[in-house]
């Protein structure tokens, strides 16, 4: 049986070389390829929640929905055989637990376990971990840690403090935990927030709804595209499937890239290109210099998807409705806003945004000394100066998350079976100090000013300007970086146990 690293003693149920953490689109990925690539690799899913699916499972608001295509957002080696490439969130949980079952990494989960703490043992190579499961607090033990348990908190949303909140007599609703048995049908409605979430709600609630009406304080670049790719389902009845996607998942690669590079050179362009279509749909309708017409340039913050113009189409019903205002306070049958105009709402949807967490909100220590990540520099984006065996999933901010989320878990099988060939044990990447001490500092994710990344990037590892402390977030560069460059780089530093090296030592002097 092929291992990364020899284990001291008979492994016990809860011992394994890999541990992957979260049972979303990135674990069950993780697992494929683990299971595919390095055979004999024991590993496990720790899932908090007794479903997989992660995001896809957790959010049940109406209309929830892929805001990337998915023939990026699913995986390189599974084909998405679906007519519509932007899919809501039943397809896409569906898609989710078929992989698992397909490629067998479903009997690899442990569900109901919580991964609450990690120390990296020095002595042993080892990570062990504290779990919270349905049968009370559990010790596991693993060589490497893939941690995919996203980057936001299950726990709590993102909700600011509204003046009055607790005087409104209406339902208060946020969208990670909406009720199974909301009612809105010919109800005033008022979403807060101008991200995706809100776009999505506002068009679907629109349909059985009274009035719907979107209160943003500023807004957000949107852009418009068909649910259903025709060209890519020409290609499938054309070609054999896996060649099909492999043609519109390049396709839609270059064109996300070449879109985001049009950004950072050419913002007027790319600008003029999004306001042209928004005009087009909605003037005459309503003010778009002022509810359309963000103040930062496009991918400063993400753009919004407006899948077969269904936003506009419910504005242009009647049925929906965009303020921009700041809100002054709450009261007992609405909002009221700073310019005296108030919204009045039966239900209030919160789409306030998420609340980021660090690798699942576990802590994290070495040797029992607590780790201090935004004192370390980022590795290519998934791991950290001077913390071995773990690797973070991280996808794409500026295209779709899966894309980056395959090339982490082939790098981290590379890894696997580099360890198990050579007999090492650790693989830890180190910084020179004097690197350390002149390279500029910048945050973990440079150039978005999203909120829900700036109220957090202080606590991420930082990145520099030299590979390869930098997170590119660039897929054709990810690519070369995690698929081409050689893993003993002088900066990722694998080593042997002592015990190890002392047995090979003799070795090697008497093959002198």
């Amino acid at each position: 049986m092929a291992s990364t690293t020899p284990l001291t003693g008979q492994p016990d149920s809860n011992e394994f070389d890999v541990i992957i953490i979260g049972a979303g689109l990135s674990g069950i990925g993780s697992g494929v390829r683990l299971q595919r690539d390095c055979p004999g690799t024991r590993y496990a899913i720790l899932e908090r929640r007794e479903a997989i699916g992660g995001t896809w499972d957790l959010f049940r608001y109406p209309g929830i929905r892929s805001d990337s295509d998915m023939h990026t957002l699913g995986y390189d080696f599974k084909p998405w055989s679906a007519e519509k490439a932007i899919a809501d969130g039943p397809a896409i949980r569906e898609y989710v637990n078929a992989t698992a079952d397909e490629y067998g990494v479903r009997q690899h989960i442990r569900f109901q376990h919580r991964l609450t703490a990690a120390n990296w043992d020095s002595g042993l190579n080892q990570w062990l971990l504290t779990v919270e499961t349905g049968a009370g607090e559990q010790q596991y033990r693993c060589n490497i840690l893939l941690m995919c348990a996203g980057y936001y908190s299950y726990d709590a949303g993102y909700q600011p403090e509204f003046p009055g909140r607790e005087s409104f007599g209406g339902t208060w609703v946020h969208p990670q935990f909406w009720p199974a048995d909301l009612d809105y049908k010919d109800k005033n409605v008022v979403v807060i927030g101008s991200g995706a979430t809100a776009m999505t709600l506002v068009p679907n609630m629109a349909q059985t709804a009274a009035k719907v009406t979107m209160l943003q304080r500023s807004p957000t670049y949107v852009i418009s595209r068909p649910s259903v790719d025709a060209g890519a389902n020409w290609l499938r009845r054309h070609l054999p499937d896996k060649v099909a996607y492999a043609i519109t998942r390049w396709r839609n690669t270059v064109w996300q890239q070449f879109f985001y590079g049009l950004s950072r050179v050419a913002p007027s362009v790319l600008r003029g290109m999004l306001l042209k279509k928004v005009r087009q749909e909605l003037d005459g309708i309503l003010d778009v210099e002022k509810h359309f017409t963000p103040h930062y340039n496009p991918w400063d913050q993400r753009l919004c998807l407006v899948p077969d113009d269904d936003l506009f189409q419910a504005l242009k019903s009647g049925r929906a409705g965009v303020v921009t205002d700041h809100i002054d306070h709450i009261d007992e049958t609405g909002i009221v806003l700073q310019s005296g105009e108030r919204l009045d709402a039966d239900i209030i949807v919160s789409a306030t945004g998420l609340n980021l967490v660090i690798l699942g909100d576990a802590k994290f220590t070495i040797d029992g000394q607590a780790i201090d990540f935004s004192s370390e520099w980022t590795y290519k984006g998934m791991m950290c100066s001077n913390i071995p065996n773990m690797v973070q999933t991280f996808g794409y901010i500026n295209a779709s998350w899966t894309l980056r989320a395959d090339l982490i878990a082939h790098w981290v099988t590379r890894v696997v079976n580099h360890m198990s060939e050579r007999g090492y044990s650790s693989f830890t990447p180190r910084i020179p100090e004097q690197l350390a001490r002149s390279m500029p500092k910048r945050l973990w994710i440079d150039d978005f000013s999203a909120g829900y990344m700036q109220r957090v990037m202080h606590l991420f590892p930082k990145q520099g300007d030299q590979h390869p402390w930098v997170n590119p977030q660039n897929f054709r560069k990810d690519r070369r970086m995690f698929r081409d460059e050689t893993l003993e780089d002088g900066a990722l530093i694998f080593e042997r146990s002592k015990s190890e090296s002392e047995s090979v030592e003799p070795a090697l002097k008497k093959a002198g």
